[in-house]
């Protein structure tokens, strides 16, 4: 392999899908969606705390220098792919394998469009809220900022639960990359980000109980560690 990546990253298994991440709620979309179709991978570790997405090598892959990213030795027409955002790469790896996405057009659409309000709407907006509600933004006197992230916050997760009510999982009775982009972003703003209380969790049962369905399924809970050490 003689991109540029593996001079900080080098690949002990050439022949093996390359995924560059960390356990972050974007970060996880991957190596879940990693460990459900069962496609051999070998992780590495980006230590985003030290800067290293911002590191030249990994700038190669991702000129946004963010995580998480993929080079796939066997990509499309049998060529290597290099692929940065984690939408993309969900859509990527649910192609690559016939699964986790609709094959029904009309239904892939909807997946899809699951997937892009994750993608423009809960991940940005509850990461916003971590920042008010638990990191610097909490010492800012002015709430403002974090009462608007909190109530948006809640108003998705409301879109979310009404969704679910009468599903299993977002597409109905079928687990998709739309549900595998958000397991990783409701899990943290209830957990890490400590902001349950804040945004009413347990009004959304229906939320909840979807929740708890992911988080029980053993592909999920390995994805989640991935890339952690």
């Amino acid at each position: 392999m003689t991109h540029p990546i593996f001079a900080k990253w080098p690949a002990q298994h050439h022949d093996r899908l390359q995924l560059f991440g960390a356990p972050t709620p974007n970060g996880v979309k991957v190596s879940i969606m990693l460990e459900e179709t069962g496609l051999p991978y070998e992780a590495h570790r980006v230590d985003i705390m030290a800067n290293e997405s911002h590191d030249p090598a990994f700038v190669a892959l991702n000129p946004n220098g963010k995580i998480p990213a993929i080079y796939d030795p066997d990509g499309p027409g049998g060529k290597p792919l290099a692929l940065f955002e984690s939408g993309a790469i969900l859509i990527y790896l649910a192609d690559k394998t016939g699964q986790f996405l609709p094959a029904d057009p009309g239904a892939r659409y909807q997946a899809i469009q699951w997937l892009m309000w994750q993608m423009g709407g809960a991940g940005p907006i509850f990461g916003q809220l971590g920042f008010f509600h638990k990191f610097a933004g909490r010492d800012y006197e002015d709430k403002r900022p974090r009462d608007r992230y909190a109530a948006e916050s809640a108003r998705l997760l409301g879109v979310l639960d009404a969704r679910l009510d009468g599903r299993a999982w977002i597409m109905g009775e079928d687990y998709s990359i739309a549900d595998i982009s958000l397991l990783g972003w409701v899990r943290n703003l209830i957990g890490f980000y400590d902001a349950a209380e804040i945004v009413g969790f347990d009004r959304f049962k229906h939320v909840q109980a979807w929740l708890d369905r992911g988080l029980a399924r053993p592909a999920v809970q390995r994805g989640l560690v991935v890339c952690a050490t």
